[in-house]
């Protein structure tokens, strides 16, 4: 049960003096199965999280006072990590991630400031370098390519002109989520817009995300979306560019005044903005991001190529891994798991765009490790090199480890 309050002269009856003596804590349990955010009401209670997948409890300013405390648990496989709901508040511990079975002591030194003693073993500190890179966005139907989904990365380079970012530090034996994108579809035309292209889907590792590539337009009908690259524009009256993420990827390309003959705008890439559409020929994909993570150079995240309304030249897909937009019929798709745009569809109908690919989650680590898979991914290890071994995840959404 919580926290009693007593008034003076109260006479306490058994039922209430049995209920006091219900467990060693006299708490309340809370079974929660999403993340969650504390309130009040928690005071002196046991809140246990229950989750099979990554979750988090919040922990507010302002709700609690210096001495107070509450118990807290995870008995799921899912990591559940203990967090500042915002930065009026600091929470203090030597671990605040909760493998399964874990939990301990949350205290409030005051309204502003807690610790969290954990009872768990000391955890072995281990340091990952990532690349997280999302899927490539649909080209648009009879439209401008694809946008490269968004790169981040420790190792080499970023995308959008970003600097490299810090390795993870982490811990040996606790779960951490992975998610791999899945490629945007093309749009659909047949002498008037039947289907809208999508945006690729987000990729994450751990605390790490990068965002889907954006969809290319189609032309008088779907304009062109923002994305880790922004898709191209189909034409000039058909609504603005597609804009990139920072740090992730660049903007898609403009096409051309509206009317017969019109080329479209090539999507975005990690390293540089699509082509313009210009003259007969779609614009070009932007250029991708090289890394050298696997150990040798991979470039990634070339935009779709842009399409031509009528006969002329489709723009070529950024790297290699973007397609190719088509002056005739259907681009064609990004690379699998390179995070490429897919090309712009041309002017003969039907003028279908192409997919966007998939993107893909590779994780850098000492060779003295080993990772292991959680249900829902599809990952391979490679063999030690160079002090290092490598986990190439390539669909599937799930939780990784390492011992």
């Amino acid at each position: 049960m919580a926290i009693q309050s007593f008034s003076s002269g109260q006479v306490l009856t058994a039922a209430q003096m049995n209920a006091l003596q219900a467990n060693d804590y006299n708490q309340t349990v809370s079974a929660k199965i999403t993340s969650y955010t504390l309130v009040a009401g928690d005071l002196g209670t046991h809140v246990q999280m229950n989750a099979s997948t990554a979750t988090t409890i919040s922990v507010p300013a302002a709700t609690f006072a210096a001495g107070d405390s509450l118990f807290i648990s995870s008995i799921g496989a899912g990591v559940c990590t203990i967090q500042a709901a915002s930065t009026a508040i600091t929470v203090n511990g030597q671990s605040l991630a909760l493998s399964q079975f874990g939990g301990g002591t949350l205290r409030f030194v005051s309204s502003s400031v807690c610790n969290f003693f954990s009872g768990a073993a000391a955890q072995s500190a281990i340091t990952v370098d990532f690349l997280v890179l999302a899927a490539g966005g649909g080209g648009g139907g009879d439209g401008g390519g694809g946008g490269g989904g968004g790169l981040r990365s420790s190792v080499t380079a970023t995308g959008g002109g970003g600097t490299v970012e810090s390795a993870q530090s982490l811990f040996a034996k606790n779960d951490y989520p992975v998610i791999v994108g899945a490629g945007g579809t093309g749009g659909g035309y047949n002498g008037t817009p039947t289907s809208r292209a999508t945006n690729g889907s987000v990729s994450q590792f751990n605390t790490i995300v990068a965002n889907g590539g954006g969809a290319g337009a189609t032309f008088n009908g779907f304009a062109a979306q923002d994305g880790g690259a922004g898709g191209g524009q189909a034409v000039t009256t058909n609504g603005a560019i597609g804009v990139g993420t920072t740090n992730q990827g660049f903007a898609g390309g403009t096409g051309g005044s509206t009317g017969g003959g019109a080329p479209y705008g090539g999507g975005g890439g990690a390293g540089a903005v699509g082509g313009n559409g210009s003259g007969s020929t779609g614009g070009a994909g932007g250029v991708g991001v090289a890394s050298s993570i696997t150990g040798s150079s991979v470039t990634y995240s070339g935009g779709g190529g842009g399409g031509v309304n009528t006969a002329g030249t489709g723009g070529t897909g950024g790297s290699s891994n973007g397609g190719n937009g088509s002056a005739t019929s259907t681009g064609t798709n990004g690379t699998l798991n390179r995070g490429g745009g897919g090309g712009g569809g041309g002017g003969n109908n039907p003028g279908t765009g192409g997919n966007g690919s998939s993107g893909v989650v590779i994780l850098r680590y000492a060779d003295t490790l080993t990772i292991t898979f959680g249900t829902g991914l599809t990952g391979t290890e490679s063999p030690a090199s160079g002090g290092y071994k490598r986990a190439t995840i390539t669909a599937g959404t799930g939780l990784v480890r390492w011992a």
